[in-house]
């Protein structure tokens, strides 16, 4: 692994966050949410910087972020827009083994019961579906893995890529 670090990417809702807090915990790793780092560079929510800038100005400051990550044996869950820009999907596969965690559309869909006010970059008119169609293939271009995460089990789905790491 690159820096020792883990890079998961994938849609939102498809467990970046709540499998990589106990990834890391398995493999006895630290844990970064970059959507958290985001949230305080920026000084306000996801979503009311996406209301307030638009979604470009969100994928920048994404970016930034990114750029300005400094990591090594840690688990680092991404923004699902994290690879949409050039800058941003380099600096992904800079910082170590990227892991797309595919989650078919209608468990997404079923998930995410708070499409308006999670801080998704979407543009406006813009469906869950559109953004899914959308962003696969710039997940699947930078991915050194990818792991089907189907199903509620989040631990077990953490088992299953902690071996297959190790590995």
């Amino acid at each position: 692994m690159k820096n020792n670090n883990i890079v998961l990417i994938g849609m939102p809702g498809c467990g970046k966050s709540t499998l990589g807090v106990i990834l890391a915990k398995m493999l006895c790793m630290d844990f970064v949410d970059v959507d958290l780092l985001i949230q305080r560079r920026i000084g306000t929510s996801l979503q009311a910087y996406i209301d307030r800038f638009g979604t470009d100005a969100f994928l920048a400051a994404e970016a930034e972020t990114l750029e300005a990550l400094e990591a090594t044996h840690t688990v680092i869950a991404t923004g699902g827009s994290a690879p949409l820009t050039a800058k941003g999907a380099a600096r992904l596969t800079e910082l170590g083994e990227v892991v797309f965690l595919d989650l078919p559309l209608p468990e997404i869909e079923r998930r995410i019961t708070n499409l308006h006010s999670r801080g998704i970059a979407m543009r406006p008119g813009e469906t869950l579906a559109d953004v899914y169609h959308h962003r696969l293939p710039y997940y699947r271009a930078i991915a050194d893995r990818t792991v089907t995460v189907n199903g509620n089990d989040i631990a077990a789905a953490a088992a299953q890529l902690a071996e297959i790491l190790k590995k």
